[in-house]
Parts: C-alpha cells; structure tokens; sequence
C-alpha cells in the first residue's frame, strides 16, 4: 500500500530527526537518553556512568568531580552521582570519598588509625589530647599516633623520621637478641621483665637487658639506666657496642652514640610494653584460679589493675626517652631523670612479680606487694608527668635542635 509506505517512512524520519549525538561517544541517542548539570552540558547515560566510574574507582575523586566538557568547572553534585551509577561498589566507594573528605575538612573529626577501624572520632576543641575510640584505640587527636605523653608532637614526629633514617639505623642492632655479658651466647628477650637470666647452665649470669651490666645493684637507690654518661654508657655496654662496630665502617660518633643510647631504652620499653599486652590472658588464667581457692571476683580484679597500670608506665617511659634525647641539660632535667628512673625501677619491680612470682607465691603474699608496688608505679608517674607539664606550662625546658 503506497499510503502505508508513505507514512512510515515519515515517522522514522520524524524519529531520526530527535535523536542526537553524543559529544563524547558521537553515538545517537534519543533526547531523552542524556543528562547534563546547569551548565548546560549534556552527555548520554553511558558515558556519565563510565566516566564517574573512572573518576570515583581509577582517580579517587569524590566531591571535586567536575563536568566531563573541556575546560568546565561545574561541579557534579551527590544526588547525580549516585542517580547516574548502577554498580554498587562504585557507590559504596563514592560513599565513602565523601565521607573522607568531609572528615577531613572538619577540624573537630578524626578517623580512628586503627587497622580496620572505620570510626571517626569527634571533640569540641581540636587539642593535643588523647581520644580513645569505641574500638578500644587511644590516640593523639592533633598527629593521630599513639598517646604520647609527656613528649609533644613536633618532637615526636622529629624523632619517628629520624629512626627511619637508614643513614643511622642502619648501625643499629635490632634490640630483640644481645649476648650475655659473661658467656657471649646469644640471649632472646622473651618477657616484659629487664632482669635477665642467662639459660647457659655453665653460666647463669644476671645481668640488665637494657645496660648489660650485673643485675644486683639495680636493685639499690643508684638505679641509673635512664642517664645518658658517656662514661659509664661505654663501659656497660662493650659487648653491644662490639656487634654495632662489625656492622659499620665509621667509628662511632658521640652523637650517634648519644642516639643509640635513647633509641635502645625507647625500643626496650616498646618491646616490654607488646610482651605486657600478652599478659592479660596470664592474669585471666591466675584470676580464675584465685577464685577458685575462696576469693571473690572483685578481690581478684587487682591482677587486671596491676597490668593497666603496667602498660601505662611502659608506655610513659617509651615516651620519656624521645622527651629526653631533645631535652638540653639543666637543674629541672635532673629532676625529670630522676622521676623517670625511680619510675622505671618500679615498673621493672611490677613486671617482674606478674610475670613470675604469680605462679608462685601465696595468694595473699601476691595481693599485697602487687597492690603496694602498681599504686607507687601509679604515683610516681603522675608525678613525672606533672613535673614536666609543669614545666611546659612555666617554660623550663630548653631543646637540642638537631
């Protein structure tokens, strides 16, 4: 039928003349097939979607995508995006972009830095103040690292790019094995406790993990681990020394030597402190039995308390020593040394009847002097930290710009 033709052939050109192309595939599509924002540009579906993938999945850009036409600001806004993608990942991505982004931009948020923790944390003033998040992490809100009181973060950050630099670490022995001072056989740390005991049955010296010198007169009022002589330092540690010599071709320096110091006494605290977190499953165990022999839950909850206060002083002294390697000498640092060293004794003290004498003493024999020690590692720290806020706050300290 000729008519029929004739009327077919009109609306499939009627048809074709609404289509249009595409500026970036320069395919037809109808009108209705393309989107555009107000300035007017438009693009099919498909290359939006292609387009916001690549942007979102390849580039990482979440609220800072612009219009696809060349040389066009616009900005692409959340209800497009999320209207113009159908894959889920790709949103779930974008989701979490701008989310990103918000708390970035936020002076009050924070993410959580703990591995696989996807809270955010938020205060009413943006201070150098520990957060703890609902994961359990404690953290610095201003630098996102660890709490790390007493030491501030512009020294703290100092000190972390200074032990990754490879031009001195290199020197460094990894403070997980030494020798024993008599014997020379090769001694692996495997406790909080710096008291060692050399395993060699024809030897058996007691001997400090953190100086290499004879264990009984740490136990005396002149404790002095925490000083930095140089002196006294080469005396005590000869054997160290010998292995870090083997390894480099420069004599050493006082200035690395100084470093060594501080560096070994932070990375023993740091190591004490990972063997402590351990311990609570060992108090777990010896609480249960304490209850078993006619103490309540709440007369075993010291163990717990004991170990907490155990891990805060680890991890007060860990920090001490980077306060300490910037600090220049004068009448309040000795002060500061001597709190820190009356703190460190104490603390090896706790550690040591956790680790041992609670698989060995009577019940109540181990209450009382684990109490009577955790409350004066308790005191002694407050009073650490207290001196050296005071200090800040009265511009006592003096620092070693390196």
């Amino acid at each position: 039928n000729p008519s029929k033709k004739s009327r077919t052939r009109q609306m499939n050109t009627r048809s074709s003349a609404q289509d249009m192309p595409c500026q970036i595939c320069y395919l037809n599509y109808p009108n209705s097939y393309f989107t555009g924002l107000e300035c007017g540009h438009k693009f099919c579906m498909q290359c939006w979607s292609e387009y916001l993938t690549t942007k979102i999945m390849e580039e990482g850009m979440g609220q800072t995508i612009s219009c696809p036409a060349h040389g066009c600001d616009i900005l692409v806004d959340d209800n497009t995006v999320m209207r113009l993608i159908t894959d889920s990942k790709v949103k779930l991505k974008y989701q979490h972009l701008i989310t990103n982004s918000f708390v970035e931009c936020n002076r009050l948020l924070k993410w959580c830095p703990a591995p696989d923790c996807h809270h955010v944390v938020k205060v009413q003033y943006p201070d150098a103040k520990p957060v703890r998040c609902k994961c359990g992490r404690q953290f610095c809100f201003n630098c996102g690292e660890n709490w790390h009181d007493p030491v501030k973060c512009k020294w703290l950050k100092k000190w972390i790019k200074k032990c990754d630099d490879d031009s001195e670490t290199s020197n460094w022995i990894a403070a997980n094995t030494k020798e024993c001072p008599k014997c020379h056989v090769t001694i692996e740390k495997d406790g909080g406790c710096n008291h060692m005991v050399c395993r060699n049955q024809n030897c058996k010296a007691e001997f400090c993990w953190v100086c290499l010198g004879p264990w009984e007169p740490h136990g005396s009022a002149w404790y002095n681990c925490n000083r930095y002589n140089e002196d006294d330092a080469k005396a005590a540690r000869d054997a160290q020394e010998v292995k870090i010599h083997m390894c480099g071709k420069k004599p050493f320096h006082s200035a690395l030597q100084r470093y060594l110091f501080y560096c070994n006494r932070y990375m023993n605290h740091m190591q004490s402190l990972r063997f402590e977190h351990k311990l609570y499953a060992q108090v777990k165990q010896k609480m249960e039995e304490m209850q078993q022999h006619n103490m309540s839950w709440i007369e075993v909850q010291f163990l717990k308390k004991a170990v907490d206060v155990l891990c805060q002083c680890r991890a007060t002294l860990m920090y001490t020593y980077v306060f300490a390697f910037y600090l220049k000498k004068n009448n309040q640092s000795i002060i500061f040394e001597n709190n820190q060293a009356d703190l460190e004794n104490a603390t090896e003290v706790l550690s040591g009847y956790l680790e041992r004498d609670i698989s060995q003493d009577s019940l109540q024999d181990i209450k009382q002097k684990v109490q009577d020690k955790y409350r004066y590692c308790e005191s002694r720290r407050r009073v650490l930290l207290q001196h050296v806020h005071e200090g800040y706050e009265k511009d006592l300290w003096e620092y070693i710009e390196d």
